[in-house]
């Protein structure tokens, strides 16, 4: 590599050839100045012990087709040593439409499970009590009803609702900024966001009632420090949205979660995580003056999903590892690795298990979980640390100005399309490589994957459904309905009549329809 070549990260941060210590440091010192782990600002770790304690939760993500198939997957990998369950749901349950509805042509089970009804979360969880596992479901708009749900089921299982664990993603703005699945205008969406947060810091203690997502404005092309400032600006938003309804900061803070992404480059996405654990820690801590507890960062990391390559799928294998290895330095409370063939379809058996394995090869064979903090004081990884830092708070001050996340989406939507431009110029122009790509492309042939047969998986849901609707009780439905549309009209707490309305057998689409219906939805234009 020529001398001269500009060289920087992934993000852009510029790279020096040698790091060394800072010019007020004695000797050949590291930095000693990083604090401890467990301690405020959370630098090294939200734990004294960290992994030595307690591993990472391996929290695989799966779900496609029906709940019957995504509970045969949930069985497969509980029994292969996976501590937690993470539910992917089909593109109708996140934009609130029922199975049989028209919008969910040729859409149903593909990108995740169906789930309509009581009948279907009952299925869902078929073999599996509740009280025994801790549960993480990636849905915004219509978390409310599937968090009902959820509780609908451990009510049925006899699980006190304080015995409840997990988490819901419900995490609207993002969805704003960087993924689409929305449904309704901006601010009644924040009112729901805010309902679910009081309703479980009462009824559902050990409920993350929220999980902000960074790792779709990652996967919409932004760089790291982006990822970073744009979730907490969400984050931020509410906090404050929360504070306003009169729930105290200490109640719901140390319940809210976060989920980022891995990407490739190694060291850059270790210095994120610290980053990120001590930018809010400190904002928090300037903020509102909260307590160590509520200042800790706890998340959730996925590897990344676009970095994975159709071309020479095998190559994900690798990437997926590396990925996987900087969130465990970088201090991950639980991680899902993805399978090596996800650029072509959902991921087959023997890829979900290779992926699993690849965690239980970290944990158990690799080192990492031997001391905390392991990269801490590397002059490097604490300069991008710093840097990483900065530029979030940059970020974080303009959208200041604007008046937060929520009158600031236009800004964040530019600023990622402005990053992906960049990325996908530099991979075509071959300034970023990419092996399979645009290196070491030679063709190898396609991967043979088989496919279900999704025509079928929407005829047998839809049938499903329909059996549910014929022996319901409509006067109860309609019933459990108006009162959700009532107090939608009002200032009340919609998760009460929301339960009750699943365990009358509304489903999903007729909640979301009497949502739909008081508030109308969201136009992008």
């Amino acid at each position: 590599m020529s001398e001269d070549r500009r060289v920087v990260t992934d993000s852009g941060i510029p790279v020096g050839r040698v790091y060394g210590p800072p010019s007020d440091a004695p000797g050949d010192s590291p930095p000693d100045s990083l604090g401890d782990p467990g301690a405020f600002p959370f630098t090294r770790g939200i734990h004294p012990d960290m992994y030595r304690g307690r591993v990472w939760t391996m929290r695989q993500y799966a779900g496609f087709g029906t709940a019957e198939e995504t509970n045969t997957r949930f069985l497969y990998l509980l029994d292969r040593g996976q501590t937690g369950l993470s539910v992917a749901f089909d593109l109708p349950t996140q934009m609130g439409y029922d199975s049989d509805h028209a919008m969910s042509d040729g859409e149903v089970g593909r990108v995740g499970v169906a789930i309509d009804s009581l009948d279907d979360m009952r299925t869902l969880f078929q073999g599996i009590r509740l009280d025994e596992v801790s549960t993480s479901m990636t849905i915004n708009s219509t978390a409310a009803i599937l968090l009902a749900l959820y509780i609908a089921l451990g009510d049925e299982q006899g699980v006190p609702r304080s015995k409840l664990a997990g988490t819901v993603q419900n995490d609207v703005l993002k969805e704003y900024v960087a993924r689409g699945t929305y449904i309704y205008p901006v601010e009644h969406s924040l009112r729901l966001i805010a309902d679910i947060i009081a309703f479980c810091a009462v009824e559902v203690p050990r409920w993350n009632p929220v999980s902000i997502s960074g790792y779709h404005i990652r996967e919409a092309g932004s760089t790291a420090p982006q990822e970073v400032a744009f979730t907490f600006a969400n984050g931020l938003e509410y906090v404050e949205r929360a504070m306003a309804r009169g729930i105290e900061l200490e109640v719901f803070a140390p319940r809210l979660s976060f989920f980022f992404a891995a990407h490739n480059d190694l060291l850059e996405e270790v210095a994120k995580f610290r980053a990120a654990r001590r930018l809010w820690a400190a904002l928090m801590r300037e903020r509102y003056g909260a307590s160590d507890t509520s200042c800790r960062l706890r998340f959730h990391t996925q590897t990344g999903g676009s970095t994975l390559t159709a071309q020479q799928p095998l190559n994900n294998v690798v990437r997926v590892t590396v990925q996987a290895l900087a969130a465990t330095l970088g201090g991950t409370q639980s991680l899902h690795t993805n399978g090596y063939d996800e650029a072509l379809a959902l991921p087959s058996e023997e890829s979900a298990k290779l992926a699993l394995r690849t965690q239980q090869i970290l944990a158990s064979e690799s080192g990492v979980t031997r001391t905390v903090d392991p990269l801490g004081g590397s002059w490097y990884v604490e300069t991008l640390t710093d840097e990483i830092e900065k530029r979030a708070r940059d970020y974080l001050e303009r959208i200041a100005e604007m008046g937060g996340a929520s009158r600031a989406l236009e800004y964040m939507q530019e600023e990622i399309h402005r990053a992906a431009y960049r990325f996908q110029r530099e991979i075509e122009s071959g300034d970023r490589p990419v092996v399979g790509v645009n290196v070491h492309d030679e063709d190898e042939g396609p991967l043979r994957i088989g496919q279900p047969d999704y025509s079928a998986l929407e005829r047998q849901q839809r049938e499903k459904l329909s059996a549910l609707k014929g022996r319901r009780d409509v006067g109860s439905v309609n019933a459990a309905l108006a009162a959700v549309r009532e107090v939608a009209r009002g200032e009340g707490n919609l998760m009460p009549p929301i339960i009750e309305a699943v365990k009358a057998n509304a489903t999903l689409g007729d909640i979301s329809d009497a949502l739909r219906s008081e508030w109308g939805t969201y136009d992008a234009a």
